[in-house]
């Protein structure tokens, strides 16, 4: 039986904000493989932004350059992660992490 996807209020599943990532957790972003079209490094910035709170974020950005990883790499529509997080309502954390990393 297939039921309709419940928004709001109706959500049985209440948001978690204050999760502790270890490093381990952290630093398994960096084992992703990328889908047809992205590079590598595109791709565990965008999984790592999408999944990840601001202070997370800032540390796996430190383990991926320390990594040798190129973080101004671009996407398949020629975005870097800094421009795609540029666009979002709820990104400048995340945008001012990346810049302090020397993204461009």
């Amino acid at each position: 039986m297939k039921s309709e996807k419940k928004t709001g209020a109706a959500r049985t599943q209440l948001a978690v904000t204050d999760e502790w990532w270890s490093d381990e957790r952290i630093q398994a972003f960096l084992q992703m493989q990328p889908v047809a079209g992205e590079t590598a490094d595109y791709h565990v910035l965008v999984k790592a932004y999408r999944g990840m709170v601001p202070d997370a974020f800032a540390r796996f950005i430190a383990y991926f350059l320390e990594a040798g990883r190129n973080i101004n790499e671009h996407g398949p529509d020629g975005k870097t992660i800094l421009k795609l997080v540029s666009e979002h309502r709820h990104g400048n954390d995340f945008a001012l992490i990346l810049k302090n990393a020397g993204a461009q």
